[in-house]
């Protein structure tokens, strides 16, 4: 092989059509109004993802109430995205459930699991212009499947993957390469984020969203020579400026 071509395929990395540059947006994993507010009041949330067992853990049962919630949640967040996720594992299902939800506000993002229907109603919405983001994704092969399908989001489960002893961030990074190389336009937020340092890994791999528990971003606030800075400095001040 010639040595551009070489140079080309190592260096170069394509600019995804209509995609535009961002830095990486901040979602909350959460069903919690309270946490929600918190991290908008923060001023870093940009949008929030759930799921049947976050809805469960607030203690948000029957479809009225599900859907009630989540226009709450969409109210709070104001411009940015909610994932919303449908119960269904059959196409027809799935389509109906997913337009339900798409119905609730305009930042609704439906999502769809990591299966043959799934990919199938990924395909559909697209082609409906409603927004999706395809869960439960193990593996780059998911991945370019989902984007194929027109997903707007694929969410890849790193700290799930670290539990099976192997590297989710790898994952992030080999998904990152290949949409770059392919062009496609889909987003990957990064999910099941469970520490601060969980942020700054998916950061430096290519994530273009996480999504995570409030305490692992209010976990970046925290460092022990910040704490002593601060300290020291007031102490400073008080001994010069005494009351």
């Amino acid at each position: 092989m010639r040595c551009d071509v070489v140079a080309h395929l190592l260096f170069f990395i394509p600019a995804r059509r209509d995609k535009p540059l961002m830095p990486m947006e901040f979602f909350l994993d959460t069903a919690n109004l309270d946490e929600i507010a918190e991290a908008r009041d923060l001023g870093v949330l940009d949008g929030v993802t759930t799921n049947p067992s976050l809805m469960a853990k607030e203690g948000i049962s029957g479809r009225n109430q599900i859907l009630k919630h989540y226009k709450a949640i969409c109210d709070l967040v104001g411009d940015g995205e909610v994932s919303a996720e449908v119960i269904a594992t059959d196409f027809e299902d799935m389509v109906r459930e997913g337009e339900e939800l798409a119905e609730i506000a305009d930042n609704i993002v439906v999502k769809i699991p990591m299966i043959k229907d799934g990919v199938k109603a990924l395909r559909h919405f697209s082609e409906e212009g409603i927004r999706t983001n395809c869960t439960l994704v193990f593996s780059t092969a998911q991945a370019i499947l989902a984007a194929k399908a027109g997903a707007d989001f694929v969410s890849p489960f790193i700290g799930r993957i670290d539990d099976t002893n192997w590297d989710g961030m790898s994952l992030i990074s080999e998904i990152a390469e290949v949409f770059a190389i392919q062009d496609y336009d889909t987003y990957i937020l990064a999910a099941s984020i469970r520490t601060s340092r969980h942020i700054v890994e998916a950061a430096k791999a290519g994530a273009d969203v996480v999504t995570c528990p409030l305490r692992s971003i209010l976990g970046m606030l925290n460092h022990p020579l910040t704490d002593s800075g601060l300290k020291k400095f007031l102490e400073d001040f008080h001994r010069t400026n005494p009351s």
